[in-house]
């Protein structure tokens, strides 16, 4: 599990959650560890379909975050800012509707003409 740095607050991983999403940042949900234990599975239904994240917080102070997997993903291993790149390129000019079978396609006869040269 990755350590956070002593010096993280809150609103640092609110901020990262956020750019991580490419979008505002949305209010959190506040509970305690006692309603966090009782409403578990309902927090989960919110965090999935709401997309926001649960500050959880132990005699009133913010203790844990608890985020969705592609949040989480998302922090952990962001996307380079290159694929992102390539992504938008590709829908430009319309490759981005390439099949697996078609990529390797054209994967294979790159490598044909390189060898070529």
């Amino acid at each position: 599990m990755t350590q956070l740095a002593p010096n993280c607050t809150v609103q640092a991983i609110e901020r990262d959650i956020a750019y991580a999403r490419k979008d505002l940042p949305k209010e959190n949900i506040v509970v305690s560890a006692l309603s966090l234990r009782t409403n578990l599975g309902k927090l989960l239904d919110r965090i999935d379909d709401e997309g926001r994240s649960v500050v959880i917080q132990k005699r009133g102070a913010s203790r844990a975050i608890l985020l969705s997997i592609k949040d989480y993903v998302k922090l952990a291993a962001p996307e380079p800012e290159v694929l992102r790149l390539i992504g938008e390129e590709a829908k430009r000019n319309g490759k981005d509707k390439l099949t697996s079978r078609q990529i390797d396609q054209v994967i294979k006869e790159t490598r044909a003409a390189r060898k070529k040269r």
